[in-house]
């Protein structure tokens, strides 16, 4: 049976997904997982539709990306040997820059991938690795086509004024603008919404994507607007271990008065600031929220605080608000925090059903809200899958 893999190559990750195409292409994929610890100590974690589970560790050698490589080839050895009736026919890859020039897929060749390359600097820490597994595809599986999935593609359609910073045209012109992120989560929630939320869906919506990584996004008749997200993946929302915004000048502090280097600010604003940083506890909402320290609280409220703060805002950018959807890890499991948020946020007219929030329902707003509040899993695999059969004519 044919089928298509999707991956998304981290810096020490692989995660993976292998989604059946015959009769027509599956919702959800047949196995699952990631291989994690590459250049440590590699563990592979899978599970099946049918509910088996793997844990296995994975025997790799060489440095870092010798280990990639080879990570690759004992997952298709392992695919091979734990879904044998799925024959790999294509693979699509989530990219997360795309840059000005892709607002959609595109199939990969050696000119795409070359052209990719030259994002690296818009996104040091993610294109690398995204990139790196699709040369080794290349290698590996030669006569397997491959498409590139951006996360930043959504983004495309929000207007130029909600794209720019007041910057020198120079720097404007030379890529220094805003992206957005976690595009193909809002898209997949975007085409899934009109089912939950009927027309409403076609009119001012508000999609808050939250998890360790956290960012939101205004959407009007079914199109991006603005979002929280900007040039960079830590702008906007405190996350679990990003800072989120900053005032610029906090930059210029630390540089000039603490000697701070590139390195030393990628660790602070990328690895050691958001929720872990201000409750000094976790990353973890769930650790955070069970835990009676006053740090933990606080990280909590600035974390809610910031949502109902965008909230208003990309409101205005939307010119209303019909809707608020949550996803995301945290956004889709945390009733408390969707219930903190709506909360702060009812002067927009948002009241939600405190027993269908409890149950984690797809709609959660009360009889009276003027809003509709849904609670709405996204599923980014699966819209790479979708994409990739679309490029490629499966």
């Amino acid at each position: 049976m044919k089928s298509i893999l999707v991956l998304n190559a981290g810096s020490s990750s692989l995660k993976f997904a292998l989604f059946p195409l015959e009769p027509v292409l599956a919702e959800h994929p047949a196995v699952s997982g990631q291989i994690e610890g590459i250049g440590a100590s590699p563990k592979l974690s899978a599970k099946e539709s049918s509910g088996a589970r793997y844990q296995e560790d994975v025997d790799v050698f060489g440095d870092q990306s010798e280990q990639h490589r080879e990570a690759l080839t004992y997952l298709f050895r392992w695919l091979a040997a734990h879904a044998p009736e799925l024959k790999i026919s294509a693979a699509g890859h989530r990219v997360v820059h795309g840059g000005e020039r892709y607002s959609t897929p595109v199939k990969l060749d050696p000119a795409v991938l070359s052209e990719l390359e030259t994002l690296v600097p818009l996104a040091p820490l993610h294109q690398p690795h995204n990139l790196r597994a699709v040369r080794e595809i290349f290698t590996l599986l030669p006569e397997v086509p491959q498409v590139a999935c951006f996360d930043t593609a959504f983004h495309r359609s929000n207007p130029e004024v909600a794209q720019i910073y007041g910057l020198p045209r120079a720097l404007t012109a030379g890529g220094v603008k805003s992206y957005g992120f976690h595009g193909l989560s809002y898209d997949y929630i975007t085409r899934t919404l009109p089912e939950v939320i009927g027309d409403k869906a076609g009119g001012a919506v508000v999609i808050a994507h939250l998890g360790n990584g956290a960012s939101m996004a205004a959407v009007r008749g079914g199109k991006g607007v603005a979002t929280t997200m900007g040039f960079s993946t830590i702008n906007g929302l405190i996350m679990g271990t990003r800072s989120g915004s900053l005032d610029p000048g906090v930059l210029l502090y630390l540089i000039g008065q603490k000697s701070m280097d590139y390195k030393a600010l990628t660790q602070l604003l990328y690895k050691d600031s958001g929720l872990l940083g201000v409750s000094g506890l976790s990353q973890d909402m769930r650790v955070l929220l069970a835990s009676d320290a006053p740090e933990a609280r606080q990280a909590v409220d600035l974390f809610c605080y910031r949502i109902a703060r965008e909230l208003g805002s990309l409101a205005a950018a939307a010119g209303g608000l019909d809707a608020l959807v949550f996803t995301g890890g945290i956004g889709e499991h945390s009733a408390v925090i969707r219930e903190r948020v709506c909360t702060l946020s009812a002067w927009l007219g948002i009241g939600i059903d405190p027993a269908a929030n409890d149950a984690d329902k797809l709609r959660i707003d009360s009889p009276e809200s003027r809003v509709a509040v849904a609670v709405v899993p996204t599923n980014e695999e699966g819209m790479i899958a979708r994409y990739t059969a679309e490029v490629l004519k499966l």
